[in-house]
């Protein structure tokens, strides 16, 4: 469910599990991809823990990185668009030149190791921004959608007021003007007021030139001035409908095709990172189009597989493009006329370029024929949440490796469940217990070792592929009385 109001009247005497809504889980993974992020934050309990991605050479992970829990290695394979994923292998797990290794652990156990990592707030999911940190980005956000003639305007204005005032307080004779006196009469007479309080009937000669050409300039730079303002306020009202104007003067921006539900939760995700976004959608009716155009992002309608709605949302001057409509070839055919339309930036790999395809026997084949590096699926990303859900894990978040994703979730140990006394080492070798609350305690153990075993009570905080941890998660929620969950 995307809409919060029929989300929680469902949650309502729901009874157990959960009614989810898969935009706001799935868009934090589509930012990921978009910003490359290599370190994926995730709080558990009051740590943030960090899967950090590092390069690693000749070795064994043992030696690199202790007892930080490996979760990932991947390996370049010649001629293949993803290189080759090794999920969860052990601490004497040989590694090479040319691999990266993903492992876990809190910032100062990665710092220990050498690996820096920027602050737990940085990394974990970020909050939307509050009143406060809006107010200057809107002021911006204003002053960004002036025309340069309107400040040109103005600076003549201000430039003739100035060189008046100065004149008149030196030249104006019988009675003389004092410096505030020269300012408010310079401004009266541009302002063509006229409260007859001052004149220029006797004065010199070259004073009264100066009358003249002050109030026919005067008449001029107001009249300019002006209508640059009218056509500031009558086109900000038109941009709510196109947004060409606005993104015509935006660069380093983040491209977002289609304004679904999808759509519009990645781009507050990116507005929530810094990023300044512009929108392109097809349907001018959009129902979400109240909404976007409250959060403030400029909305370019079109189809988004022309050239002409591209260069209109500015793809020459944008940081990053995700094009995530819910129709898989409107997605494709977007990404071929985005490659085409970059053309040398798309060789240099430039231009981060993440897409929706639902399909992924399909969003396969199109990574490896055209080079897509980011495909992403929202069902592929949101289905540990709901099969985790209904086998009691609480999923803490997500993240992809290489294509590959893992789920980090919180998990009950219960008295008569399969995991009770089992030993850490025995769990399946292809998932991570990183972190343990034992609820006698209340201590959080991290890293456990690897002879710990689960006792009733305990909440184990474990990691793994996806496949992996729904079978661990099955088996133990079924109560399976063995020596070894596989």
């Amino acid at each position: 469910m995307s809409n919060d109001a029929v989300r929680r009247a469902m949650a309502v005497d729901n009874g157990p599990g959960a009614v989810i809504d898969g935009a706001a889980l799935a868009a934090p993974s589509i930012v990921e991809a978009r910003l490359g992020r290599r370190q994926h934050g995730i709080v558990i309990g009051l740590e943030t823990f960090v899967a950090a991605t590092v390069p690693v050479g000749d070795g064994t992970l043992r030696s690199s990185f202790g007892d930080l829990a490996p979760v990932a290695v991947t390996r370049p394979e010649p001629g293949a668009s993803l290189p080759f994923v090794f999920d969860c292998p052990g601490r004497d797990f040989v590694t090479q030149p040319g691999d990266h290794a993903v492992v876990f652990g809190t910032a100062s156990e990665l710092a220990m190791r050498g690996i820096l990592v920027g602050s737990p707030q940085a990394i974990a999911r970020p909050r939307r921004a509050g009143a406060l940190l809006r107010g200057p980005a809107a002021v911006r956000s204003v002053i960004g959608e002036l025309d340069s003639g309107l400040f040109r305007a103005l600076a003549a204005l201000v430039t003739l007021v100035s060189v008046s005032t100065i004149l008149l307080h030196w030249g104006y004779a019988k009675p003389g003007m004092s410096a505030l006196d020269a300012m408010y009469f310079s401004v009266e007479t541009v302002a063509t007021v006229g409260y007859g309080d001052f004149s220029f009937v006797h004065q010199d000669w070259w004073l009264r030139v100066w009358a003249i050409f002050l109030m026919l300039s005067g008449i001029t730079t107001t009249a300019v001035l002006m209508a640059y303002l009218a056509d500031m306020l009558i086109s900000r009202r038109l941009d709510h409908s196109v947004g060409r104007r606005r993104a015509q003067r935006m660069s380093g921006h983040v491209i977002v095709v289609g304004l679904g539900a999808f759509g519009l939760e990645v781009a507050r995700e990116l507005r929530a990172n810094g990023r300044d976004v512009v929108v392109v959608e097809r349907d001018e009716r959009n129902r979400f189009l109240s909404e976007a155009s409250a959060l403030g992002f400029p909305v370019v309608f079109g189809d988004a597989t022309s050239a002409a709605t591209l260069e209109s949302a500015r793809l020459c001057d944008a940081a990053a493009i995700a094009i995530l409509t819910s129709d898989d070839m409107v997605n494709i055919e977007t990404g071929i006329a985005v490659r085409d339309l970059l053309d040398d930036r798309w060789l240099q790999g430039a231009l981060p370029v993440v897409m929706r395809v639902f399909d992924q026997a399909l969003s396969r084949t199109i990574s490896a024929r055209f080079g897509f590096e980011n495909i992403q699926s929202i069902e592929e990303i949101t289905a540990p949440w709901f099969v985790s859900a209904a086998l009691g894990l609480e999923v803490l978040g997500a993240f992809t490796v290489a294509g590959h994703s893992f789920t980090v979730g919180r998990l009950a140990v219960a008295a008569h469940g399969a995991l009770a006394g089992l030993a850490m080492q025995a769990l399946s070798a292809n998932t991570r217990v990183i972190a343990l609350d034992r609820g006698a305690t209340g201590a959080l153990e991290h890293p456990p070792r690897r002879g710990t075993r689960f006792e009733p009570g305990d909440l184990a905080y474990i990691v793994g592929p996806n496949d992996e941890l729904i079978e661990v998660l099955r088996r133990a929620s079924a109560g399976v009385e063995r020596g070894v969950v596989h």
